[in-house]
This record gives structure tokens, sequence and C-alpha cells, in this order.
């Protein structure tokens, strides 16, 4: 698994169109009505990866194993979900499972989709879902001071910290300041605006790859503290259906784009929560793993299996391009270009793999 992402927004935004295209699927019900979404749908997707496949070619591998982007369409939210409108915070709880959130905001008009405000907004509709993530944090917060207090009262020093920290991230939240914007470390309370955000524009066909006025204001407003993406979900549902690698290349030519929806959200997800992929490839497979930059060789190996990790002895690197130059692991060793590396050493994007282990 890559990472897995919860797609949020106001009804009627398009989050549903959005996930069908990039989960290449209809899984999710896009219905021109709020709520259409009753239970979250869940696609995954493979993640694109030349290098995987001319490694893949190169070992004769009988398998390929791509990594996944995990996708998750989460109802509608409206103000007061915190409180339990709409569909209420059953929804929120969905978030929580998710490494990040990509919030579809709305930047388009066609008066045959209405709007729950009524009205094109794209600032105002960020402000409110974002609102309501903060006082569905605010709530988790306040029952877990009651319980860090009662910790207090009974000597525990580790709590006591937390309880200093848990009032100092409540302080900012009634300030209206995310989790992921203050200072202090949120992980321990598990907040859902600690997790990083990716807004997606969602834009109509025309202005998909210029953007346009509603983009604009999102741009200006968050460029800075979060990656913004235009997307306009209609084209990526054309873009799902044509099969032909070329004729998808072609199409987006066409229209003025360099990738689609589906890969920006890709690399930008992998760039947003700090990932990175290395490989195992032999003639039964080529693998592809991700995990987080700066892990070291021992965790990486964890990522296959806990006993790797446990009983990490070394482990022996091949850079890709070695290994599609010299053709294959024996040469790159008879080339002297495979390294032998300790419990330290921090894993580099693109490293194959041959994990030592004794257990």
């Amino acid at each position: 698994m890559g990472f897995n992402c919860g797609i949020v927004g106001l009804p009627n935004v398009g989050k549903s169109t959005l996930f069908n295209a990039l989960t290449q699927s209809a899984a999710a019900d896009a219905q021109n009505y709020p709520f259409c979404t009753i239970e979250p749908n869940t696609g995954r997707v493979v993640v694109p990866d030349k290098t995987l496949h001319n490694l893949a070619k190169v070992a004769g591998a009988e398998r390929i194993i791509p990594t996944q982007l995990e996708i998750v369409d989460i109802a509608g939210l409206v103000k007061g979900a915190s409180t339990g409108e709409g569909l209420g915070n059953k929804f929120l709880s969905n978030i929580l499972e998710t490494d990040a959130i990509i919030h579809v905001v709305r930047c388009f008009e066609n008066d045959d989709i209405v709007h729950v405000n009524g009205r094109i907004d794209p600032l105002s509709d960020i402000e409110t879902i974002e609102t309501e993530l903060m006082l569905a944090d605010l709530e988790s917060l306040n029952n877990q001071i009651k319980k860090l207090e009662k910790k207090v009262h009974g000597q525990d020093k580790n709590a006591a910290k937390l309880l200093s920290d848990a009032m100092a991230i409540k302080s900012g939240l009634e300030k209206s300041i995310p989790a992921r914007d203050q200072e202090i470390d949120s992980t321990p309370f598990n907040l859902l605006t600690k997790k990083p955000v990716i807004y997606v524009c969602n834009v109509e066909e025309a202005s998909a790859s210029t953007g346009n006025k509603y983009s604009d204001m999102v741009r200006e407003k968050f460029a800075l503290v979060a990656p913004v993406l235009i997307i306009s979900s209609k084209i990526e549902m054309e873009i799902a259906q044509i099969v032909d690698t070329d004729e998808r290349k072609m199409f987006l030519n066409e229209l003025g784009l360099n990738e689609s929806g589906l890969d920006q959200v890709i690399h930008t997800g992998y760039d947003t929560l700090g990932l990175q992929t290395f490989y195992t490839v032999g003639p039964k497979e080529a693998h592809a793993w991700t995990i987080t930059k700066g892990m070291t060789a021992p965790q990486a190996a964890g990522k296959i299996h806990s006993d790797f990790e446990r009983g990490f002895i070394r482990a022996e690197i091949i850079s890709p391009d070695d290994y599609i130059q010299y053709g294959g692991e024996v040469a790159v060793k008879e080339a002297g270009k495979m390294r032998l590396v300790g419990k330290e050493y921090v894993m580099q994007e693109g490293d194959i793999c041959h994990f030592l282990f004794n257990v």
C-alpha cells in the first residue's frame, strides 16, 4: 500500500465524480443531490511506476506488484456536521483513518447543479469544512483532557506533559488555527486537522489547464500553506475511459495538460506526506514498497515483514539505474556497484534491496 486519502467537501462539489474518475470505476453514485454517498466508498488505484516495469523486464519477473493509492469518498459535510447536522459526525470518523485529506472545492458555475449554500464561494466552502473539522477536534480534545486531568491527579508525569500540550492545542483551535499549523506536536491526540490537506479546485472543462477566477481565489489564499491542484472532474471521467497510453497522452496534450488529475494527486500526495519508493526484484516478482523519507534500512525491511526488521543484519543495495544499465543483479555485483549497508543506512529513493536477517 502506498497511502490513503479521504475526499471531503460540501455536497455537490464533484467529490463522487472525481472519485469515480480517479478510481476508474462507478463505485460512487454521483447524482445531482446532496448526500448521494451514503456509505464511504473506497477504491484503490495502481501508482504508475515506469522504473518498476523496467526492472521487472530486466529481471524477467513473473509478477509485477506496484504500490497502490487508496481513496475514500466521504459523504458531503455541511455546517453543523460536528454536532450531527446532515449525515452527522459519523463521517468525520472516516477521515481519521486516512493519511491525507483531499478537499474538493467547487470552482465552477452550473445552474443545473444546486449548491448547498445557494452560491459559488470556494473560500466560504473551505472555511465551513475546516470549521467543522476543528469543532470535532475540540470535542475530542475536551474528552481527552478530562481523562488526562484524572491521570495528573494520580501523579502521572507523562500525563502532565500531554495535558499541557492538549490545552495549548485547544487554545489554538479556539482561535481557528488547525492542529497542522500549530507548533506543538498534536500526533498523540489523533486530530482531524493534523492531517495534511490537498485542495482540489474542481473547474469546468475550459479552465482545466489555466484555472479560473474561483480557483485563483483558492490559490491566492492557500498556495503558500498547502498544495492547490486544478482539476476538472468531467475531463477526468473522459480520461478514465481511455485505455491506450498514447491516446490518453494525446488527449491531455490537446487540452494543454501535462498529466492527469490522478497523477497530480499521486505526486502531490507523495510530496506532501514525505514518501518514497524502494524495490525488491527477482525472477519471481518485482515489488514496489512505499516508505517515509528518512527511514533506515531495518525500518524499510519491516515493511515487508516484522521479522526482517527484528533480525536485521545488513542489506544489499543496488541503484535502479545500475540494475538496468548492467542488466541485472549478477552483472551489477561483478561491476562492483552493489553496496553493503548496515542498520544506520538511510534509504534513498529507488533503492533495490536484498535484506539479510536472522531470527
